[in-house]
């Protein structure tokens, strides 16, 4: 039994492997590699899937994202990407336009960094993001409520969609906990899916801004596909390389 184990964990350790050289696993290429059975190395994806070691896809899997933490935790992950990320997402930010924003912590690090004498309207599910515009006294601020999903710090909900439709906006700034050129625009929980999608389909151009852990990796629920986004914003040592599936899917790229 000791041996058994010990040969689980590395296989598991290879899967980790694997995925952090090429950024995928396909189960059938994996299994054959090692000699062994597909079933076998499908068993370990689901097992390592439930301790969130991975996320598992249609024949393989992808790294799970480290973003599906909760705000104080993620508050700590690569602050200082986050604010270049912020003072970036910013500065597109124009005077006269309506803006939806996210929340989380990357979306806060931008409205931190708004101008104080910015007209704009900004409309947010998140009292987080609203209570950081309170200084900013030509910035209106519409709060659109429902049920406050502690996890994120967002209100989700049927209210909140039908919030949603009541603007169009110039811009959404998307907050999201994964980016893949295939999977596409992905996060940890079903009703922030459907919030951000609402808001993506109310706005005439979404921007994406991410820190680079999130470049290639994926969460339980798909937002939508990478086309989805207009402008994706990233932010940390980030290959040309991982980056041109989404200029082939007509996503223009900035760097923070």
């Amino acid at each position: 039994m000791m041996g058994r184990e010990m040969l689980t964990q590395q296989r598991k350790a290879m899967i980790l492997s694997a995925l952090k050289r090429d950024g995928q696993v396909v189960a059938k290429d994996f299994a054959t590699s090692l000699g062994l059975s597909e079933d076998t190395i499908r068993r370990d994806l689901r097992e390592m899937a439930a301790d969130r070691l991975l996320q598992r896809v249609h024949g393989g899997a992808l790294p799970a994202s480290p973003a599906v933490a909760d705000l104080a935790v993620k508050a700590a992950q690569s602050p200082d990407a986050k604010r270049a990320l912020g003072l970036a997402a910013a500065r597109m930010i124009r005077p006269g336009q309506l803006i939806f924003v996210d929340g989380g912590t990357t979306c806060l690090a931008m409205v931190q960094a708004l101008p104080r004498d910015l007209r704009a309207m900004v409309v947010t599910h998140s009292p987080v993001i609203a209570a950081a515009l309170i200084d900013h006294p030509a910035v209106e601020v519409a709060l659109i409520g429902g049920r406050l999903f502690k996890h994120s710090g967002v209100c989700v909900g049927a209210q909140v969609l039908d919030g949603i439709r009541r603007f169009q906006a110039d811009l959404y700034v998307m907050g999201v906990t994964g980016v893949h050129a295939g999977v596409g625009l992905t996060t940890g929980d079903m009703e922030e899916a459907d919030v951000k999608r609402a808001f993506a389909n109310a706005a005439a151009e979404t921007l994406v801004p991410v820190t680079f852990e999130k470049i290639g990796a994926a969460s339980p629920h798909i937002i939508g596909p990478a086309s989805l986004m207009q402008t994706l914003l990233v932010a940390g040592e980030v290959g040309e390389g991982g980056l041109a599936p989404f200029q082939t899917a007509g996503v223009s790229i900035l760097r923070a």
